[in-house]
């Protein structure tokens, strides 16, 4: 399996490489998808290794590269956790460079993306095994390299070089608060080796290492407040490339997250606490945002938001149980969370997949021009679909069991010892059932405006029917759509892998519980509840049979299907403009307003000028309809991003400041330089021995 490993990353490197010399070949024989392919090659061998190593018979497999770092040995150890992670990630990687390769020819003219999606691959694949601290540390920032150069590689997009910047800064906050972390524990345990610092006992030093490696992962998975990064880089990049970052890359986070717990055990209690309030705040607070955007891309990036805060709550549910030495509660945890990571991995790949193929067609994000678009381009429409339902944790979709998972995992805290872990449970546990209600309006937009809606305007699209991903991109969405359906279908033996996969964390025999028969589910604590998805997807399709059957059969004799035509429902008075439907934002407007505590909503109406126009109906004395002069108010609303507006926008001005007078230590002399630097490593060396 070794040679697998290695033939991965070789390959991703390939794929970088074949990327430039594509790139210097004229525009008329130039292969764009070519290294796209290779990051397929690439992904599937990880994918196919670490289901290997979650096999029965499989081993854990090791990739040594010696000493040559400077820092111990250090090798890609493939263990049940990373080949867990590495199934998960590269699996869903292998259908997202597919779709990339389907959307890339035509639309990416310069060299570059490619070679970052291959950076930010096999980046993510050493995050994901590396067993020396240093060794994680520098792929942890190649990571962050990746995410600014695929932000920034769409320069026709405008403040495409901000968000760019802003992903790189958020990036470098994650990397500082992991390398003081990291140095805490290397410090404490004489050694870079992951294995050594599960024997640093708990104390400040614990505690303060525990905290900053939960803060580093927390920015890379965007929990508040530190989530404004998120959905500025996602809607930055390049359209194809966002399945990359969204669905593949992302779940490096989560895999730190897990392999904390792994190693370093107890979390403080007060950690826990915060990081479950904290985690449900965010889901709540990144679905209200997504509920109210106006842009498809935006919509699914703070989406992104929201599945972080309902993934990171499953996580902090475990850390509770990992405080309290309740190993069923961290089974239970942990199974949501990984769960809800599952979900949330193949659903917003089919999202931006879908989104990146309307957007090349029409030529814009916005929710209003895509109305009924997804008509035109069936298989990005049904992709977006099959995503938007999953995400809005509808049965019989893989989100609705993981969920439901979830919400049982908070509903466990009648079993907890202590008040305030039974309080910070119930409040979690009601700002998700309000987060999943709000999914469910804000994919149903989506599903009702841009793939049922019937267009307002039938102008052409922009590109002709290659716009609908191409050859490749619709193998990978085929790929996604019938495996997250299938992933619901067969949850007993999805759970299967996933316990075998966190056995490491908590003993299979206790998450075990999850399963009351072959294909009956429960949340690990017996006679509980139940859950067979299974069942569901035998049972629905028999429910939609009978009530088909009984439309067209019973006594209505088949004129309930008879559509019947009456005049279009018009609202308010004679001064109303546009279209007497829905639109997406009118739609959002009953959120803007339920959620303006938390959203600060505020509206502004504007006359306009009056217009003629013939009545709505004939007179019936003479039938004719007569000219009526209309007055009209222009109505506007829209919603503050509160984090961003009062948290980080006052700071920009003493940043700036800041930065101005540290630029007069640019001095040009380079034995400045050099004192600059050793001043900086001694400051390091002394604050790593005063907390040792």
């Amino acid at each position: 399996m070794t040679a697998l490993i290695a033939t991965g990353l070789l390959l991703f490197a390939a794929a970088a490489l074949a990327d430039v010399l594509v790139g210097a070949m004229p525009a008329r024989v130039r292969l764009t998808p070519l290294p796209y392919l290779g990051c397929v090659a690439g992904s599937g061998c990880l994918a196919a290794a670490g289901a290997w190593a979650l096999s029965d018979s499989g081993r854990s497999a090791r990739l040594s590269f010696g000493t040559w770092l400077g820092f111990g040995p250090s090798h890609l150890t493939v263990d049940r956790l990373t080949a867990l992670f590495w199934l998960l990630t590269f699996a869903v990687a292998v259908a997202a460079c597919l779709t990339a390769a389907g959307w890339a020819p035509g639309r990416l003219h310069e060299r570059g993306p490619a070679a970052y999606t291959g950076l930010i691959l096999a980046a993510v694949a050493v995050v994901e095994s590396a067993d020396n601290a240093f060794l994680f540390l520098l792929a942890w920032e190649a990571l962050t390299a990746g995410f600014y150069l695929v932000a920034g590689a769409d320069r026709r997009r405008p403040n495409s070089t901000a968000d760019a910047v802003a992903t790189f800064a958020f990036g470098k906050v994650s990397g500082a608060a992991l390398l003081v972390g990291l140095l805490l524990l290397a410090s404490r345990s004489g050694s870079f080796a992951f294995a050594d610092f599960a024997r640093v006992p708990p104390g400040v030093l614990h505690t303060t290492a525990w905290t900053l490696l939960v803060v580093a992962f927390a920015v890379k998975v965007g929990l508040v407040p530190v989530q404004v990064w998120l959905p500025r880089g996602y809607a930055a990049a390049p359209a194809g490339l966002r399945a990359v970052m969204a669905g593949v890359a992302v779940n490096a986070g989560f895999y730190g997250l897990w392999r904390t717990l792994d190693l370093l055990g107890h979390p403080p209690a007060w950690l826990a606490l915060t990081l479950l309030l904290v985690a449900a705040l965010t889901a709540l607070l990144g679905i209200a945002h997504a509920a109210v955007q106006g842009r498809l891309e935006r919509v699914i990036a703070y989406s992104s938001v929201e599945n972080a805060g309902l993934i990171c709550t499953g996580y902090a549910v475990a850390l509770v149980g990992a405080r309290l030495n309740q190993p069923r509660l961290v089974a239970v945890g942990l199974l949501a969370a990984t769960l809800q990571v599952t979900a949330h991995a193949i659903a917003k790949t089919l999202l931006f997949a879908g989104a990146a193929s309307l957007e090349s067609a029409v030529g814009t994000g916005d929710l209003e021009q895509l109305r009924g678009m997804a008509r035109r381009l069936p298989w990005a429409g049904t992709g977006l679909a099959i995503g938007a339902i999953t995400l809005a944790g509808l049965p019989p979709t893989a989100g609705f069991v993981s969920e439901w998972y979830l919400l049982e995992s908070l509903m466990q805290q009648f079993r907890l010892p202590h008040i305030p872990y039974a309080l910070a449970l119930a409040a979690a546990g009601a700002l998700i059932a309000l987060t999943v209600g709000f999914a469910s309006v804000t994919f149903v937009r989506i599903v009702g405006m841009v793939v049922l809606g019937p267009r307002t305007e039938q102008r052409p699209a922009r590109e002709d029917q290659r716009a609908d991903l191409g050859a490749t991109g619709r193998g990978g969405m085929l790929l996604l759509a019938v495996g997250g359906l299938a992933m619901a279908a067969l949850t007993p033996l999805e759970l299967r892998v996933l316990i075998t996969g966190l056995s490491g964390l908590v003993p299979a025999r206790e998450s075990r519980g999850a399963l009351k028969s072959p294909w009956v589910t429960q949340p690990v604590y017996g006679d509980f509840s139940i859950l067979s998805a299974s069942w569901l997807w035998v049972v629905m399709p028999l429910i939609l049979i009978a009530v088909a059957a009984v439309l067209l059969l019973g006594a209505s004799r088949g004129r309930a299907l008879r559509v019947r035509r009456v005049p279009a429902w018009r609202s308010a008075s004679g001064g109303v403009h546009g279209d007497d439907q829905y639109t997406p934002f009118g739609y959002a407007h009953p959120t803007r307003r339920i959620l303006a505590a938390v959203l600060l909503t505020h509206t502004r109406t504007t006359p306009m000028a009056a217009t003629t126009a013939p009545a709505h109906e004939p007179d019936p004395a003479t039938e004719i309809r007569p000219t009526v002069t209309q007055a009209a108010l222009g109505y506007s609303s829209d919603v503050v991003e509160v984090v961003e507006t009062y948290v980080y926008r006052p700071l920009t001005r003493p940043l700036h400041m800041l930065v101005k007078a540290a630029k007069r230590l640019q001095s040009g002399r380079l034995d400045a330089y050099l004192a600059y630097m050793l001043i900086a490593l001694v400051a390091v060396l002394a604050l790593v021995t005063a907390l040792a």
